[in-house]
């Protein structure tokens, strides 16, 4: 079993009770309580409340990059790219529930550069999902509907992954990758 520094801990908790209660809300004195120490030493840890919002966002836009990195240089066509950064997605999603919800919800907070920096990530991660399908469109995989539609009705209809009861977590993943894959890529029409 792995052991978590004092850092990882305080980042966790961070990220719980940036979950439970908002950033905003959250304040130094209930986060060092949850950690089991001084308020004051939590500051030999970290420089700030915000750097923990911060590391946060910065590592799940991490993951999801590198799945993105992933998927494009992967020899496949179009629809086997985006089916594994949906599969990516719920894997990320179902990791760590409460760094998702900071990720998700709470990135607003950010301030600059750190904002700036998020967006363009962000910003990035989606031009690649579009590029992705507009190759799709163009060899005649995927409807021809405007990328960005695609992308957003994609990534929208996941952004629920993370707040699944942690038994329904439990449930088998691959399945659950089978299940949202066919929907997300083939409808709900019964043809």
């Amino acid at each position: 079993m792995a052991t978590t520094t004092k850092k990882e801990d305080i980042l966790h908790k961070a990220a719980l009770l940036f979950h439970q209660k908002g950033y905003t809300a959250t304040t130094m004195r209930e986060l060092a309580t949850a950690v089991g120490i001084e308020a004051s030493s939590l500051y030999n840890h970290i420089k700030s409340k915000e750097e923990l919002l911060t590391n946060i966002c910065f590592i799940n836009a991490k993951k999801f990059s590198e799945g993105m990195n992933g998927a494009v240089l992967l020899n496949d066509s179009p629809t086997a790219k985006l089916s594994l950064l949906i599969k990516q997605h719920i894997d990320i999603a179902l990791q760590d529930k409460t760094s998702m919800t900071v990720f998700d919800d709470e990135w607003k907070h950010l301030s600059e550069p750190h904002l700036s920096s998020f967006l363009q990530t962000r910003k990035e991660y989606q031009k690649g999902f579009c590029t992705i399908i507009e190759e799709g469109i163009k060899n005649g995989e995927i409807q021809d509907l405007p990328s960005n539609l695609i992308m957003n009705t994609i990534i929208s209809s996941l952004r629920w992954i993370h707040f699944k009861p942690d038994s329904a977590k439990k449930a088998n993943t691959a399945k659950l990758h089978e299940q949202i894959v066919s929907l997300l890529m083939k409808g709900i029409a019964n043809k």
